[in-house]
């Protein structure tokens, strides 16, 4: 009979699994407070790019938060449907389609991004402010330094 040995995890991976389990927890804080308003994360992320930037050709908004661009048409159709986002045709090219948040759209993120900073702000509220700024930086340089050894 062979006897396991119990390794320790490497440094590599032990940061993987904390990096995971962290951004699990953040997420499922963000979500909770997401689902309060009557949305799916998709849905917000999507209202929120348009509350922020303005309108969006649809086959650029996949891009901006990371979705397929069919999905993209069915979020904005719940959008529209739920009277939050709608599409506008594009004036000097007809196979370009915008979607833009309508009045009631911004109404509702007038009233709830305060209230979702403030979960934010208690789903990452374990660091300091301090802490918070070194953690963006190391994040970001392991983000570019994984996306560049990317194949």
């Amino acid at each position: 009979m062979s006897e396991q040995i119990e390794q320790q995890p490497t440094n590599e991976l032990q940061l993987f699994v904390v990096l995971s389990r962290a951004s699990q927890w953040v997420t499922a804080h963000v979500h909770q407070d997401i689902r309060k308003y009557g949305l799916n994360p998709t849905e917000f992320a999507v209202l929120e790019l348009l509350y922020h930037k303005g309108e969006q050709p649809l086959q650029q908004i996949g891009e901006k938060i990371l979705m397929t661009s069919g999905n993209i048409t069915y979020v904005i159709d719940k959008l529209a449907g739920k009277g939050l986002a709608q599409r506008k045709a594009c004036p000097t090219d007809r196979r370009v389609i915008f979607a833009e948040i309508t009045t009631a759209g911004t109404s509702l993120l007038d009233s709830i991004f305060p209230l979702h900073k403030e979960a934010i702000a208690k789903a990452v509220g374990g660091l300091t402010e301090e802490e918070r700024a070194q953690a963006i930086q190391l994040l970001k340089k392991l983000g570019i330094a994984a996306q560049s050894s990317f194949t």
